[in-house]
């Protein structure tokens, strides 16, 4: 006995090298199945490096899926030439894209969309995060229990990090336990609707309904996202020959004039004097999503911004790269709420995102089955409403934003520094040594033909508006946390986004 013990002992090291070993290549294996770059430490090199501090000529070093140092090109003194070097060359390195505002329809309207095809488009389009809207899926995430289905649904099927808006419906904005519940389980904030929302299980909200959500929401410190639109007593009186008339967008435009959004701002105006420092509602913040109407409504969140509201508004690429003017009878791929508008109301659009005014980007990703488009019928108000864009946001934004001058500086605060703060996600957002390694790199010049030829990685492409366009700004690799996730067309085997949710 004391013999078989002794040889027991004397082959412990034996077996334990063994199994360390076959655990280091199972890492190495899952790494690399994460990531097209079999490197866990290496660098970033370009010409063109967005950063806190301006774009410099460097390299960015990548250590254990965070920005470990970023180093001017004059200072490298050739040191990191004794490490793997990803050279990027003259094209721009900025950080990755964080959308707050898309619709992946899962759980159980896939179908539509899904995990694994919206976050593939969102890798390819440069989109490191993506905050995951409350509707469209099934059931609506309006609850403790509902948000669980969201987070499950995305388990190992996600190729960029997601998180999760919670629903502010009737149901719970005046049940404070359930709301809390839902709060605490981890949504990073709350949307609501001050219209129909199209979903039977996502009711709209009144002013009564939104006081109570910011209450609870103070106690989070965290957002509650509104579509601020309200119904019109007249809005769907359309004479016989507007109906006639189905296939003009101006006859949809009918149906939701600007005066809905602003009088919906008007009466969300009345309670985000609540948010303010010492108000009643301190520590919950206000957002606008996708404001289309650049002419009063934005003059009055202007106001309410001035006197202190704490209050964001964010627009989306379509608003700014068309207008109500130049779209074609009968295409309904341009169908969404708010609609396009004219293209002065565009030109004051892109003055106040450009001044400051509008805060940032989304792309209100909304998909939809083909033939709930009606794209055959061409009729604009009984089509299904919604601009399919994921993929395409980060050129579209440049190809448009090109004319007014529109610098890297600008396109990395619109898609990635204040879309960090609004979900609170406080190493996301910028290049910064300690924040996550979160990068996208992109070539500002190089232009292509956005048609059947390009590869799309959306369920549904042809859909989108965007299809038909020539634009600038080509994605050429996506890191999330350190892991190389998409580079030219090819996307890492392994679905390894992290899911966030708030603590």
């Amino acid at each position: 006995m004391e013999l078989q013990k002794r040889r027991f002992f004397s082959i412990l090291p034996v077996i334990a090298s063994i199994f360390f070993f076959f655990l280091k290549v199972s890492l190495k294996t899952s790494q690399s199945n994460c990531s097209l770059l079999p490197h866990n430490h290496y660098w970033i090199s370009s010409k063109q490096i967005v950063t806190q501090d301006g774009v410099l000529s460097g390299a960015v070093e990548i250590k254990d899926g965070k920005v470990f140092s970023i180093v001017r090109e004059e200072d490298w003194h050739g040191y990191i030439r004794r490490g793997h070097v990803v050279d990027f060359g003259e094209a721009v390195v900025m950080p990755g894209l964080i959308d707050v505002h898309a619709h992946l329809d899962d759980p159980r309207r896939d179908e539509w969309e899904g995990f694994p095809s919206g976050t593939r488009a969102a890798a390819a389009g440069g989109i490191t995060t993506l905050i995951d809207m409350p509707l469209n899926s099934e059931p609506s995430t309006i609850s403790e229990e509902t948000l669980k289905l969201k987070i499950n649904a995305a388990k190992n099927r996600i190729h960029v990090d997601v998180g999760f808006w919670g629903g502010l419906v009737p149901e719970n904005a005046l049940n404070t336990t359930a709301l809390e519940r839902l709060l605490r389980a981890g949504a990073l904030g709350l949307k609501s609707f001050m219209c129909p929302s199209g979903i039977n299980d996502f009711p709209m909200t009144n002013i009564t309904h939104i006081k109570e959500g910011l209450s609870t929401l103070a106690k989070f410190r965290r957002p509650l996202l509104v579509h601020a639109e309200v119904q019109e007593e007249n809005a769907d009186n359309l004479s016989k020959d507007d109906e006639n008339d189905a296939r003009l967008y101006s006859t949809y435009l009918k149906t939701r004039p600007p005066s809905m959004e602003e009088a919906a701002i008007r009466n969300l105006l009345t309670v985000s004097e609540n948010t303010k420092a010492g108000g009643p509602a301190e520590g919950a913040h206000l957002h606008i999503v996708h404001l289309s109407d650049a002419r009063s409504s934005l003059d009055l969140l202007k106001k309410a911004k001035g006197r202190g509201d704490s209050i964001t508004i964010e627009t989306c690429p379509h608003y700014l790269a068309f207008s109500a003017d130049e779209i074609p009878d009968g295409d309904t791929r341009f169908k969404c709420a708010p609609p396009i508008r004219d293209g002065e109301n565009k030109e004051k659009l892109w003055e106040a995102l450009r001044n400051g005014d509008i805060d940032m980007l989304s792309s209100d990703h909304s998909p939809a089955l083909p033939e709930l488009k009606l794209l055959q019928q061409g009729d604009f108000l009984k089509a299904w409403g919604g601009i399919s864009s994921l993929q395409y946001v980060l050129p579209a934004t440049w190809t448009a934003g090109r004319k007014y001058g529109v610098t890297l500086e600008q396109i990395a605060s619109w898609w990635s520094k204040k879309p960090a703060e609004l979900a609170g996600q406080h190493l996301k957002g910028s290049i910064a040594v300690g924040n996550y390694a979160d990068i996208v790199a992109w070539e500002p010049e190089t232009e292509f033909d956005l048609d059947e030829n390009h590869p799309s990685y959306a369920k549904h492409p042809s859909i989108s508006a965007y299809m038909g366009s020539r634009l600038s700004g080509k994605v050429l690799a996506t890191f999330v946390r350190g892991n190389l996730v998409y580079e030219e067309g090819k996307h890492a085997s392994a679905a390894c986004g992290n899911r966030l949710l708030a603590k």
